[in-house]
């Protein structure tokens, strides 16, 4: 005679791959032109300046500089508008 139980299946063992959202380049971290700072489902950041919002909603350099984040309360009473900018842009010399 067995010893142990049959066992049985479960209705739980479905697990999905990690997206890799989240915050890619913190403040004050320097970045060049191109470069992914967040990557997002949705608006939880929104774009500020030399920054520009993909397709996917992933927020990225639109200039070589550093990174700088800013919460500034909204007018209507629904939270806080975080936003996302480059500043100090450090302009690429042109060789000859």
């Amino acid at each position: 005679m067995a010893h142990t139980k049959a066992g049985g299946s479960t209705r739980l063992g479905r697990d999905s791959n990690p997206k890799g959202l989240g915050i890619k380049k913190f403040g004050g971290e320097q970045v060049k032109t191109g470069n992914i700072i967040a990557k997002q489902r949705g608006t939880h950041w929104n774009v500020g300046e030399n920054t520009k919002k993909g397709s996917d909603d992933s927020i990225y350099a639109t200039a070589n500089g550093f990174v700088k984040f800013t919460t500034k309360l909204k007018t209507c009473f629904d939270g806080k508008k975080k936003k996302i900018s480059i500043i100090n842009v450090v302009e690429k010399k042109e060789e000859k």
